[in-house]
């Protein structure tokens, strides 16, 4: 969208530093500037009804009356959807936490900056809406199956993984596929976890499909070495799955028919499934560590992790949440986030994966951090195995 075409709402309490705010504005090309003095006059500027409707505000975190904190919320209340920069004199530290703050309200933050503001940081911001990330997708359409709709599917094969590239962001070179279970129903097309995954997680059966899924993907790496094509894959797999007395001799069974080597393998499970005091779950990621598997927390940053607990983790691989990534490059309170977990990584000696990049911003800003490996949509979508020595060709060539 054209600058000139967004409604600017300038809520400052001081009259010298509201002016100089709208004066930038106005200098950039911006066609519409209110002036709030306060916080209650701010938010009456996002009342129903008043058009036209504000696409960004400038909040001063000093507003007199109703203050920037009151408004924030009350704003997050109203569902409000638009961009919203906040300014102040306060430490870094203390605009990270309004930013957090307004985040967690559900408020559209397009970012924090300190005073005096400077017309390239605010344009910096502005520009956060003006080109907002790419989704990475809707969701699955339609109602969840029922647990017998599911178990058919299974028992008709009609269950395959599809496979999205890991990328290491050094050198660009391909370095493992991450497995991602789709149904390829017959009458509804290919469904996601969403139509499934209720089902099996009620019943407590989820292991179900993971050993669909192992032995699948293991079928599809032999597949791909045949090809010349020597790549790792990543299986998702439940903690009760793992858990299985007979879990070591069955994964061990399968590679044997494959003739696929354990360094080839990789598990993944999520963060909260691996942070268990249970002394015979952490054996078991031992014994899979030691035999050449690898092991990675997925989902880090939604678990509440215990940080003693995670250190004790025979992790290889730590899989940093999507939310802590998608428009990390145009929001400090994500970016921070997302180098806190990096530089966990690191100092834990671990590799990091980025998982959700969906746009060459978020692979810039990622390289810049020094992250390992980066996957989401900017680089590929989840394929069928058949699809990717032809995709693998096409990256090879752009790279």
């Amino acid at each position: 969208m054209d600058i000139a075409q967004l409604h600017f709402l300038v809520a400052e309490g001081d009259q010298v530093q509201r002016h100089a705010l709208a004066d930038i504005l106005v200098h950039v090309g911006v066609g519409r500037i209110t002036q709030a003095p306060d916080g209650h006059t701010a938010l009456r500027h996002f009342s129903a009804g008043i058009t036209p409707a504000v696409d960004i505000a400038i909040i001063d975190l000093a507003l007199p009356g109703m203050d920037a904190l009151e408004l924030i919320r009350r704003l997050g209340e109203m569902r409000c959807k638009a961009g919203v920069i906040v300014v102040g004199a306060q430490s870094n530290a203390v605009l990270f936490s309004v930013e957090t703050m307004a985040l967690a309200y559900g408020v559209n933050v397009l970012g924090a900056i300190g005073k005096p503001v400077i017309g390239g940081r605010l344009m910096a911001l502005v520009n956060n809406h003006l080109q907002p990330a790419e989704p990475h997708g809707a969701g699955e359409a339609g109602q969840a199956m029922s647990f017998a709709e599911v178990g058919q599917g299974l028992q008709n094969r009609e269950f395959d993984p599809f496979f999205q590239p890991k990328i290491e962001l050094e050198t660009g070179q391909v370095k493992g596929l991450e497995m991602f279970a789709r149904w390829r129903h017959p009458l509804r097309g290919v469904l996601g976890p969403a139509a499934f995954m209720p089902a099996l997680e009620a019943a407590q059966r989820v292991d179900f499909l993971d050993w669909t899924m192992i032995e699948k993907s293991v079928a599809a790496c032999r597949k791909l070495h045949d090809q010349g094509v020597p790549i790792s894959v990543s299986v998702n797999v439940d903690q009760g799955t793992l858990a299985h007395p007979q879990f070591m001799e069955q994964i061990a069974a399968c590679l044997d028919r494959h003739q696929i080597m354990a360094d080839y393998l990789t598990f993944e499970m999520t963060e909260s499934a691996v942070l268990s005091t249970d002394p015979h779950f952490l054996e078991r990621l031992l014994r899979l560590r030691m035999k050449g598997f690898g092991l990675a927390i997925d989902d880090y940053g939604t678990g509440r992790s215990n940080l003693q607990l995670l250190a004790r983790i025979p992790f290889s691989e730590l899989k940093i949440d999507r939310s802590f990534v998608d428009g990390a490059a145009k929001r400090a309170a994500i970016g921070t986030v997302l180098r806190s977990c990096l530089g966990l990584a690191r100092s834990l000696d671990r590799r990091s994966v980025a998982v959700g990049v969906e746009t060459k911003q978020d692979w810039d800003f990622l390289q810049g951090l020094g992250c390992t490996y980066a996957q989401g949509y900017y680089i590929a979508k989840p394929m069928p195995v058949e699809d990717f020595p032809a995709w693998l060709a096409d990256w090879q060539h752009f790279f």
